[in-house]
């Protein structure tokens, strides 16, 4: 483990501490934005969630978990199961 990586984590694990006791908009944005430093974009999509659970209205916490649900999904194709990597319509 990279010494950055390991004050990123350290750094998530205060954050968790702080929004157990009190959480808030500001925190999750933090721990989001780690997060996704580290790849785990799922976990940032799930503070993200949680934010707009918060507040309905924070637009910049919608943009993100759109686009993060977005590289989730891709990710997540599995290109082995079909030949049609380019998701052409005439290949199904």
């Amino acid at each position: 483990m990279k010494k950055e990586e390991g004050e990123i984590i350290e750094g998530i694990s205060k954050l968790d501490i702080l929004i157990s006791k009190s959480p808030n908009v500001d925190l999750l944005y933090k721990r989001a934005k780690l997060l996704i430093q580290l790849g785990e974009n799922a976990k940032a999509v799930n503070d993200f969630s949680k934010i707009l659970k918060l507040d309905p209205e924070q637009k910049y916490a919608k943009a993100q978990l759109e686009y993060l649900t977005t590289i989730i999904r891709y990710n997540n194709t599995d290109i082995y199961a079909s030949t049609n990597t380019n998701f052409d319509p005439w290949m199904e």
